[in-house]
């Protein structure tokens, strides 16, 4: 499934809005030379981060930004897409990041969001957990990190408390996408 989620442009964004399964792509963050090197000046100060010659003589082959400048240029693409116009609780942590490739000054990255899985909390039936499957990737497709997190987000009705099953599960799992292992947080 593509597309985008499922509630109205305006409407506070919950659970039930990010379907498993769901692709969405968005953003275009312009990456600049000045961004790399005052980034890692502050947070990264490794020398292929600030100097090029440094950097040509590295593995990067070149300046690159920091894996972390990465991380939060993706955090910013997500607030300004959709987080901060959702019921969104905050997240039990990042389950993977990897970095594929360098980021360099003039790249134009974009994101692919899948939704991996979605359950309702056993212990809080009030909130709904989603795994979702980020995808950093510049003008031209190169993939250059990816990011693997749980969200957590209200539920718009969650009614009354459903009857728990023997094994502790409430029974309120929407479904998986075929990676499908759980990570830690609110069961």
């Amino acid at each position: 499934m593509t597309g985008t989620t499922t509630a109205p442009p305006d409407a506070l964004l919950h659970w039930e809005d990010f379907p498993v399964g769901e692709t969405v792509a968005f953003g275009a963050y312009e990456v600049t030379r000045e961004e790399i090197t005052g980034f890692a000046e502050e947070f990264d100060p490794q020398p292929f981060h600030l100097e090029d010659a440094a950097a040509n003589d590295s593995l990067l082959g070149g300046l690159a930004a920091s894996g972390w400048h990465t991380c939060a240029i993706l955090m910013r693409m997500i607030c300004d897409e959709f987080l901060n116009r959702s019921a969104g609780l905050g997240s039990p942590g990042v389950d993977e990041v990897k970095w594929l490739k360098p980021v360099r000054a003039g790249n134009i990255l974009s994101v692919r969001r899948t939704c991996l899985e979605a359950r309702v909390s056993a212990s809080r039936p009030e909130m709904g957990l989603c795994k979702f499957h980020y995808e950093v990737r510049t003008q031209t497709g190169t993939v250059v990190m990816t990011w693997v997190v749980t969200q957590l987000f209200s539920r718009r009705d969650a009614g009354p408390r459903p009857n728990a099953s023997p094994s502790g599960d409430s029974g309120n799992q929407r479904g998986s996408a075929p990676s499908g292992e759980g990570g830690g947080g609110p069961k």
